[in-house]
């Protein structure tokens, strides 16, 4: 359910995985905003970077390295956020990793490693800010998901496993949440020109998937402009949206997988007979 846009001037938005790519923009999108930015990434280097370009622009930002993996690391960036503005109102749950490879190719800790960032990242940051929202009487919560967690694309596997997830934990979220005047908004893009191809992690036939993969995020026809998509989730944040998806190739694959899910996965599995198979002498990494 859609409501009245808001005013996020003087707010405290929290945007993990906010030094680069979608993240860094949807930062620069809130501060334009009004919002002051706390942002968390890995990367020490880029979140300096990442300040820096924010700073020119006058935006407020406090930057705290953390890997949202770690329930304990997250809890230690929302107390030096609470500390350094007195409240958190806007977290936009955007961290992530992508892993691009065929199945046999893949082994247990790829899987794990997806989950632990693109799933477990989201709860922890949640469950972290919850209480504060809880006790304020409201906030918002984003979160990025992907059209790989509606539909799973092959060679994506890891990434689709994690985002179907983060994807059901953001809908029942939303739900048991809405009395206490807390929203979720749970975003569902499709590829996006963030230059992401270039920090994947690619197996099996590693030069072909990392060709077909970056040829894909590159496309015009296929790949949204992550500006433009940057504008369209704050817009959506302001409008506590329930659940939009973003870009056309996208919403074509939802509607068509819910019409006529047979169709869908005969497709996908023909995509797959064309994409890179794992080389011969190679198995699943250890």
């Amino acid at each position: 359910m859609s409501g009245l846009s808001i005013d996020l001037s003087g707010r405290v938005a929290l945007v993990t995985g906010g030094s680069r790519g979608l993240g860094l923009l949807i930062a620069r999108e809130l501060g334009r905003e009004g919002c002051r930015l706390i942002l968390c990434a890995r990367d020490e280097a880029e979140l300096r970077e990442a300040k820096r370009s924010l700073l020119c622009e006058d935006i407020e930002v406090l930057t705290v390295a953390c890997d949202v993996s770690d329930a304990a690391q997250v809890d230690q960036l929302v107390s030096e956020g609470l500390r350094q503005f007195g409240r958190i109102d806007v977290v936009v749950n955007n961290a992530g990793i992508i892993q691009v490879g065929p199945l046999d190719s893949l082994a247990l800790p790829d899987f794990q490693r997806a989950m632990a960032i693109n799933f477990w990242g989201t709860v922890h940051t949640t469950l972290a800010v919850l209480p504060h929202m809880r006790a304020s009487g409201g906030g918002r919560i984003v979160n990025i998901t992907s059209i790989g967690g509606k539909v799973a694309v092959p060679h994506l596997l890891p990434y689709d496993c994690a985002k179907f997830a983060a994807v059901g934990f953001s809908e029942g979220l939303g739900a048991e949440l809405a009395q206490a005047g807390i929203s979720v908004t749970t975003v569902v893009p499709g590829l996006m020109r963030t230059g992401s191809h270039r920090f994947a992690s690619f197996s099996g036939d590693r030069r072909r998937e990392s060709l077909w993969f970056s040829a894909a995020a590159s496309l015009p026809g296929l790949a949204i402009n992550a500006e433009r998509a940057a504008k369209r989730i704050v817009r959506a944040a302001k409008r506590r949206e329930v659940a939009p998806v973003i870009g056309l190739p996208a919403k074509l694959l939802r509607l068509t997988k819910e019409l006529v899910p047979g169709v869908v996965i005969r497709l996908l599995g023909g995509i797959n007979r064309l994409l890179p198979s794992a080389p011969s002498s190679s198995s699943a990494r250890p």
